[in-house]
C-alpha cells in the first residue's frame, strides 16, 4: 500500500464522528400489525431501507421515499423488520430503528417501574413499583412494562412467557432510559444475566443499558444478556450492553476465564431456541476472556443478528457456534438457519488479552460449527479475522454458510479466513464467500494475507471478490496441503499496490500470471486497480473493472441486494465486491 493510499485510509478510520454528516431516524422502536402503515422520520438527503433493501420488498415490509413503513401481510420469522436510513453523500452514516411485527395490536395492561416506586404498589403510572423483577413476576402476555430512568442493582430473571398475540415487553420509558447495573451482583448457578430469558417465549427486553457486571472467579461467567433453555419469538432490541467483564487469572496456554455481553444457548432439544431477533444494540467495552462478546450456540435456529455495532472488545465480536455439548442432543448442537446482516463491528483484538497475550485471533465475525447461515451486508474493521469460517472440533465443519456483500478492512490479520487453525481441529465445507471487498488487511503482518485457507477446507468458493492487499502484498493464502481442492476461486478482481504474493498448496507464486497458471484457480479473474471512489466506503468508479465482470451463481448465493441495498444484479450482469453500480 502507498503511503498516500494508507494516510487516507487511517483518516477515515480516525476521524472523529462530528466531523463526518450524522443521520438520525424516530421512532428508533415501534410495534406495527401486519398490513398496517406507520409514518418514521428522519435526517434529510437520505435513502430508506426495510432489511438492508431500498424501498423493502413485499415479504419483510416496504417503505416510501418519504418514510411512511407498510408491515408485510404475512409474518416472517423471526417477526421483525429493521428500518434504516443511510446518507447520499456519506453511506458510512446510517441510522435504524427496528419493528415488532404483530399479528394483531397488544391488548394487555401497561405497567411501571420507577426508582421512586414501591413493589407494594398497583404498577400503575401513579404507583409504579421498584424492581424490574417484581414486574416480571406479575407481568402476563400482551402486557407491556416500562421502566422509567435510573438505575436498577439487580439481576432480572425472566420466566414467563407471552405468545405470537401477546408478547410481554420490557421497555425503557420513552425519553428515558433505565440501567441495569451489576456492580456488586452475584452470579447465580455461577452463570447468569443482568436479564436472564430462562426458557421463555415472545419476550422482549428493549432499550436499556446493561452494565458493570464482573467476576474475578474463573468459576463463574457473568453475562449482560442471557437466553436459555428453548422458547420461540423472543427480541433483543437496541440495548445498550458493557463493561461485562472477566479479571479472572488467566495465560494464553489455559484459557480460563469468561464473559459475555449477549450470548444465547440453546440448551434442549428437539425444542429450540427458535426464531430470536438481535436488532439494534450496542455491545461495546466487555472483557470476555476465552468468550465472545456476542454468540449463539447450541440448539438455536431461524435467529437474526441484525444491525447490531459491536466495538472495543477484547475477543470475537459476533459468534455462531456447534458442536461444543451446550445441547443435551448432539444432533441438534449447533447454531443454524440464521441471518447475520447489516451490523458494524470493529476495534476487536486478543492481542494483551490474558487468555491470548500477544495473539491477533479475535474474530468479527466467527462461524464455528454453525450451518445453513448467510453473513451478509456488515461492516468489518480494525479487528483481527474479519469474517472465519471453520470448526474447532475435530471431524466437525462449518458447512453451508454464505457470506456474502460484506466490507473488511483494515484488519489486523486475515481478511476472510476458512479451514482449521491446525490440522487436529475442524474444517470449512461447502460454504460460499462470493461479492465481499477485502482491503488492506494483515497490518500487523503476521503473514495470514487477505484469503487464508488453513487446514481440513473442502467444497468451497470464492468468487467476485475484490482483494486488495496491504503493505504485505499477500493476496491468497493457502499453506496446507491437508486437502488437494480447498475451494474453487474465480471471478475476483486482485490488486496490490506493491508486491503481490499468491499461495497455493504451499507453493508461492510471484505474479498473478504464475499463480493461474500453477494453481489452476482464476481463469475468470484479473489483477487491476478496482478504482476505488473512497476508502471508507469502497464503492467503485463507473469505468472499474469490477463493473460487470461478476458470475451470476443464482439470487439464493449473491443474495437479492448489494451492500447499500442496491438491486444484486443490474442491467443483466453483477459487479465483483460488495458493491452494485
Amino acid at each position: 500500500m502507498n503511503a498516500a493510499v494508507r494516510a487516507l485510509l487511517l483518516a477515515s478510520l480516525l476521524m472523529p464522528a462530528a466531523a463526518r454528516a450524522a443521520v438520525t431516524i424516530s421512532p428508533r422502536y415501534a410495534q406495527v400489525v401486519a398490513g398496517q402503515t406507520l409514518q418514521f422520520t428522519a435526517s434529510p438527503g437520505v435513502s430508506w431501507e426495510v432489511n438492508n433493501a431500498i424501498g423493502g420488498t413485499a415479504a419483510t415490509g416496504t417503505i416510501s421515499k418519504t418514510g411512511l413503513f407498510t408491515a408485510p401481510a404475512t409474518l416472517p420469522k423471526p417477526a421483525m423488520a429493521t428500518i434504516s436510513v443511510v446518507s447520499k453523500t456519506d453511506p458510512s452514516q446510517t441510522a435504524t430503528a427496528t419493528v415488532t411485527l404483530l399479528s394483531q395490536a397488544q391488548s394487555g395492561r401497561t405497567y411501571y417501574v420507577s426508582t421512586s416506586g414501591s413493589d407494594g404498589n398497583d404498577g400503575s403510572i401513579g404507583a409504579p413499583w421498584r424492581t424490574i423483577q417484581h414486574a416480571a413476576d406479575t407481568a402476563a402476555a400482551g402486557d407491556i412494562v416500562l421502566v422509567h430512568g435510573g438505575v436498577y442493582n439487580e439481576h432480572v430473571t425472566l420466566s414467563k412467557s407471552g405468545n405470537p398475540n401477546g408478547y410481554i415487553a420490557f421497555e425503557s420509558a420513552p425519553g428515558e432510559t433505565a440501567v441495569v447495573d451489576g456492580t456488586g451482583l452475584d452470579i447465580p448457578q455461577n452463570m447468569w444475566g443482568l436479564f436472564t430469558f430462562q426458557n421463555v417465549s415472545y419476550v422482549i427486553v428493549e432499550g436499556f443499558e446493561v452494565r458493570n457486571y464482573t467476576t474475578a472467579s474463573d468459576k463463574q461467567v457473568p453475562i449482560g444478556i442471557f437466553v436459555v433453555g428453548a422458547g420461540e419469538g423472543d427480541q433483543i432490541v437496541s440495548n445498550y450492553v458493557h463493561d461485562i467483564t472477566t479479571t479472572a487469572p488467566a495465560n494464553p496456554t489455559n484459557c480460563a476465564s469468561d464473559a459475555f455481553g449477549i450470548t444465547v444457548y440453546g440448551t434442549q432439544a428437539p425444542a429450540a431456541i427458535d426464531g430470536l431477533a438481535l436488532s439494534g444494540n450496542e455491545v461495546a467495552f466487555n472483557h470476555t476472556g476465552c468468550s465472545e462478546t456476542l454468540s449463539l450456540d447450541g440448539n438455536v435456529t431461524n435467529f437474526a443478528v441484525v444491525s447490531n455495532v459491536v466495538h472495543d472488545d477484547d475477543n470475537i465480536g459476533i459468534g455462531a457456534i456447534g458442536f461444543e455439548h451446550v445441547s443435551n442432543d448432539p444432533a441438534y448442537d449447533q447454531a443454524r438457519d440464521g441471518v447475520i446482516r447489516g451490523n458494524t463491528v470493529y476495534n476487536i483484538t486478543s492481542y494483551g488479552n490474558p487468555d491470548y497475550g500477544k495473539q491477533y485471533a479475535a474474530d468479527g465475525i466467527y462461524v464455528d460449527g454453525g450451518t445453513n447461515i448467510v453473513i451478509d451486508q456488515n461492516r468489518i474493521h480494525t479487528v483481527d479475522l474479519g469474517i472465519e469460517l471453520a470448526s474447532e472440533h475435530k471431524g466437525k465443519t462449518s458447512s453451508y454458510v454464505i457470506a456474502r456483500n460484506n466490507l473488511v478492512y483494515g484488519g489486523n490479520s486475515a481478511g476472510i479466513s476458512i479451514g482449521g487453525y491446525k490440522a487436529s481441529k475442524g474444517g470449512t465445507d461447502h460454504c460460499t464467500i462470493v461479492g465481499n471487498t477485502l482491503y488492506g488487511n494483515d497490518t500487523k503482518n503476521t503473514g495470514s494475507g487477505e484469503f487464508q485457507i488453513q487446514f481440513n477446507a473442502t467444497n468451497n468458493v470464492f468468487d467476485n471478490n475484490i482483494v486488495y492487499a496491504g503493505a504485505q502484498g499477500l493476496l491468497v493464502n493457502d499453506f496446507t496441503t491437508s486437502t488437494p481442492s480447498p475451494a474453487a476461486l474465480d471471478y475476483n478482481l486482485y490488486f496490490s499496490a506493491g508486491p503481490s504474493n499468491f499461495i497455493w498448496q504451499k507453493q508461492r507464486y510471484k505474479t498473478f500470471a504464475s499463480y493461474v497458471s500453477g494453481s489452476g484457480n482464476d481463469g475468470h479473474s484479473s489483477f487491476a486497480d478496482p478504482q476505488f471512489a473512497d476508502t471508507t466506503n469502497f464503492d467503485v468508479v463507473a469505468s472499474s473493472p469490477a463493473v460487470n465482470a461478476g458470475t451470476n451463481l443464482g439470487p439464493a448465493i449473491v443474495g437479492p441486494r448489494a451492500f447499500i441495498g442496491t438491486k444484486r444484479i443490474l442491467g443483466g450482469a453483477i459487479d465483483i465486491g460488495a458493491w452494485e453500480q
